[in-house]
C-alpha cells in the first residue's frame, strides 16, 4: 500500500538523497585533506565505534557522547556528525527491514528483541490515521520510534519522504540531546571529580544517570508516559501484581523448613501417588483429566494432539473432534504441560488454529469453549479420612472496559485504576481495537482466560462453599482415585447451579503446586496470603506423611530437578506464545 500524504512541507522531497551523499562527500573530503596520523585515525575510530553503537542503543549513545565531549575527551563535531550518521542509517535500515521483509521479520532475532507485533500495529495505524508527521513526532514519544520506522516500511511509504521528515526530526533530536549530555554531564563531572572519583568511571556512571533521567523525562513529558509510569507504580506497589521470584522467597523458606521437620525435602510428591511428582511440574494435563473416571459430564471434552502427529494429522484431528462432538469456533489450544496459563488460547478460525499449531512444538489439547462464570475450587482429603474439604473457593472475574464515545480503547485502559497497572498486555491482547473509539456504554472485555498473571481479577469466592457444592467435588474428586490435593479450574452456567453443586464443567485439575487463588483478592493483605499459603502447604506435608507411611513411593531430588529443567527449556515458548495476540 501506498502511503498518501498530502504535505505543505513538500520541499523535503529529496531531502534522505542529498543529506546521506552530502555527509558522505563531508567525511571523503575530510579524510582526502588530512594527512594519516595519529590524530587523525583516532577520529575516525571514534566515528566509527559511536555510529555503529547507535545501532544498539541510540540515546544511551548519544548521551554518552555529550559526556565525553564535556570531559574534554571527543570533538564536539566528531561527537554530532557521528551519532546523527549512525541514527540516520541505522533507523533506515529498520525502514528498509519493514519494506522488504515484512512483518514476519518481527519473530525472528534480532528484531524480535527490539520490536513487538502489537506495537507494530498500533504504529501502522498510527500512520495510516496522521499521515508522515507521526515519523517525526514519534521520536519524541516513548516506545514509538523503532514502531513507527519499521511500519513505515511495512506501509510502503514513499522513502524520500520518510527520510525527509526523519532528517528533520532527527536534525533537532541529536544535537539537543548532546547538547544537555555536556551541560548535565559536565556540572555531574565536576561533581564527582571533587569528591575524588577516578575518571575513568565517570563517563559509565554519568551516561547511565542520565540516560535515565531521559527516559523518565520523555514518560513524564506525555499522557500515556505518565500513565505508563503510574502502571508501574501500581504493579509494585500491589503485592498481587508481584512477580513470582519476589512473592514466593518466605513460601520457599517455609517450605524448607517443613522439610527439614519432617526430613523429607521431597514428601510432598506422595500427595497425589495417581500423578506423577503430585503434579509438581511437567504433568500431562490431559492425563489427568483422563484420572476422572467415569466424569464425562463434569469434565469439558477435549483431546489430545501429540506432536509425534505432525502438523497435516493434528490440523486433521482438531476437525474431527470438533464435528465429532458437534463443536463450532470458538475453541481452547493450550499445551498439555504449562503454568500459570501460558501458551493458553481461544482461538475462532480455521486460520488461526493452524497458526496456532504451525509453531507450536510439543503436545497440544483442544478443549471446547465453555461460556460462563469461572472458579477455583481448591481441595483436599487426608487419606485417613472418608470425606474430603473445600481449601478454597476462587471467583474468577473478566475485567471490561465501558465506552463513553470519546476516548479509544487504549484510553480506556490507561484511564482505568486497576487496568492501568497490566495495560501492556490489555493492549497486546486488542492491538487491533487500540485506536477505536466505543460508543457510550459499549463494554469492551478484556480478557477471557481465567489467569491472575494474565489479567483476571480473582476474588474470594469463600460465600459459595455450600455443603452442596462440598459434596459434588468430593463425589468427583474420590473418582479419582490417588487424587488427594488440587485445584480445580471450572466454568459454570449459572452461579445458582454452582451452589447447588450442579451444572459445571472441569477445564484442568491442578496438583501439589496449585495455588489457593482467592488469596489475590485485592481485600487480602500479603500476611493473609502467606499464612493462607503456609496453611495449604502444612496440609499437603500432612497428606504426604500418611502416604508414606502408606509405603507411597516419594519422588527423588534428581527426578524433580530433572523435571524443572525440562519446564525451563519449554516455558519461553508458551510464555512467547500467550502474550501475543492470535489472529482472528
Amino acid at each position: 500500500m501506498q502511503l498518501a500524504w498530502n504535505s505543505p512541507l513538500r520541499n523535503t522531497r529529496g531531502v534522505a538523497a542529498v543529506s546521506t551523499a552530502g555527509l558522505l562527500l563531508c567525511l571523503a573530503a575530510l579524510a582526502a585533506r588530512q594527512p594519516v596520523t595519529a590524530e587523525f585515525k583516532t577520529a575516525l575510530g571514534q566515528f566509527i565505534a559511536l555510529a555503529a553503537a547507535t545501532l544498539v542503543s541510540e540515546d544511551l549513545t548519544t548521551i554518552n557522547a555529550g559526556v565525553l565531549i564535556a570531559q574534554g575527551r571527543l570533538s564536539a563535531p566528531l561527537g554530532l556528525l557521528a551519532c546523527f550518521f549512525g541514527i540516520f542509517i541505522g533507523d533506515v535500515l529498520l525502514f528498509l527491514a519493514g519494506r522488504y521483509l515484512g512483518r514476519a521479520v518481527v519473530h525472528r532475532a534480532p528484531l524480535k528483541w527490539l520490536l513487538t507485533p502489537a506495537a507494530v500495529e498500533r504504529s501502522s495505524t498510527w500512520l495510516q490515521q496522521r499521515g508522515l508527521a507521526v515519523i517525526a513526532s514519534s521520536r519524541f514519544v516513548p516506545g514509538m520510534r523503532l514502531p513507527t520506522y519499521f511500519a513505515a516500511g511495512v506501509l510502503q511509504t514513499d522513502f524520500r519522504w520518510f527520510a525527509g521528515y526523519f532528517f528533520i526530526a532527527c536534525a533537532v533530536w541529536t544535537p539537543l540531546l548532546i547538547g544537555a549530555s555536556v551541560w548535565l554531564g559536565g556540572a555531574a563531572n565536576a561533581g564527582l571529580l571533587a569528591h575524588g572519583r577516578e575518571q575513568r568511571w565517570l563517563t559509565l556512571l554519568i551516561g547511565l544517570a542520565l540516560f535515565a533521567l531521559l527516559k523518565l523525562c520523555m514518560r513524564l513529558a506525555t499522557w500515556r508516559g505518565r500513565r505508563a509510569l503510574v502502571g508501574w507504580w501500581r504493579r509494585w506497589s500491589r503485592w498481587e501484581f508481584w512477580p513470582p521470584y519476589v512473592f514466593y522467597p518466605p513460601v520457599l523458606l517455609y517450605l524448607l523448613w517443613l522439610s527439614v521437620r519432617q526430613r523429607s525435602l521431597t514428601l510432598f510428591t506422595a500427595v497425589n501417588p495417581a500423578i506423577p511428582a503430585s503434579g509438581f511440574v511437567g504433568e500431562s494435563k490431559a492425563a489427568i483429566l483422563a484420572g476422572l473416571r467415569d466424569a464425562d459430564r463434569w469434565v469439558a471434552r477435549y483431546e489430545l494432539l501429540p506432536v509425534e502427529a505432525g502438523l497435516v494429522e493434528r490440523v486433521a484431528r482438531a476437525r474431527r473432534f470438533m464435528q465429532r462432538h458437534g463443536l463450532a469456533y470458538p475453541v481452547v489450544l493450550k499445551p498439555d504441560v504449562g503454568q500459570r496459563g501460558s501458551g493458553v488460547r481461544v482461538v475462532r478460525s480455521d486460520e488461526a488454529m493452524l497458526a496456532y499449531l504451525h509453531t507450536s512444538h510439543e503436545a497440544v489439547i483442544i478443549q471446547e469453549y465453555v461460556a460462563g462464570a469461572e472458579f477455583g475450587v481448591f481441595y483436599y482429603r487426608l487419606p485417613n479420612e472418608a470425606v474430603g474439604h473445600i481449601f478454597s473457593i476462587t471467583h474468577k472475574t473478566f475485567p471490561v472496559v465501558i465506552g463513553d464515545g470519546r476516548q479509544t480503547v487504549e484510553e480506556l485502559i490507561l484511564n482505568d485504576e486497576r487496568a492501568v497497572a497490566l495495560a501492556r498486555y490489555y493492549c497486546a491482547q486488542h492491538a487491533d481495537k487500540l485506536n477505536t473509539v466505543l460508543p457510550a456504554g459499549e463494554r469492551l472485555q478484556l480478557v477471557e482466560l481465567g489467569t491472575h498473571s494474565r489479567g483476571s481479577i480473582f476474588l474470594d469466592g469463600a460465600r459459595f462453599a455450600t455443603p452442596a457444592l462440598v459434596a459434588a467435588i468430593d463425589r468427583l474428586s474420590q473418582r479419582f482415585d490417588g487424587f488427594h490435593f488440587g485445584r480445580y479450574d471450572l466454568r459454570v452456567s449459572s452461579l445458582e447451579a454452582f451452589t447447588r453443586g450442579a451444572d459445571f464443567k472441569v477445564l484442568e485439575l491442578n496438583g501439589v503446586t496449585a495455588e489457593a487463588t482467592h488469596i489475590y483478592d485485592p481485600q487480602h493483605s500479603l500476611l493473609t496470603a502467606y499464612r493462607t499459603l503456609f496453611a495449604q502447604w502444612r496440609i499437603a506435608f500432612e497428606i504426604g506423611a500418611q502416604q508414606r507411611a502408606r509405603g507411597v513411593a516419594l519422588a527423588s531430588a534428581g527426578e524433580l530437578l530433572r523435571l524443572c529443567y525440562q519446564e525451563l527449556l519449554s516455558a519461553p515458548r508458551r510464555i512467547a506464545k500467550s502474550v501475543l495476540p492470535s489472529p482472528s
